[in-house]
C-alpha cells in the first residue's frame, strides 16, 4: 500500500533476487519515460523503494503521482 507522507507517496517492493527488481525497474522506467512523469527511486538487491511527488506542482503529490503509483503497481 502506498503512503502519502513528507508530500510525497512512498512505496517498497520486494523481489525473489536482484535481476527480477531490475526487470521490474525498466518496466517501470519505460512507462514513467512514456508519461514524462519520473519517479525518486532506490534499489538496493532484491527491494525498490519508492518517493513520488509532481516537481513542476512544488514537490506535492497530484493525480500524476496516483496514476503512475497505480501502474507501478500493475507492473509490480
Amino acid at each position: 500500500m502506498w503512503k502519502e507522507e513528507n508530500h510525497s507517496l512512498k512505496k517498497t517492493f520486494e523481489f525473489k533476487d536482484f535481476v527480477t527488481a531490475f526487470g521490474f525497474m525498466t518496466k517501470v522506467a519505460l512507462a514513467a519515460e512514456k508519461r514524462n512523469h519520473h519517479p525518486t527511486w532506490t534499489n538496493t538487491y532484491n527491494k525498490v523503494s519508492f518517493e513520488l511527488s509532481t516537481h513542476d506542482a512544488g514537490n506535492t503529490v497530484t493525480d500524476k503521482d496516483h496514476q503512475l503509483a497505480k501502474i507501478i503497481d500493475q507492473l509490480a
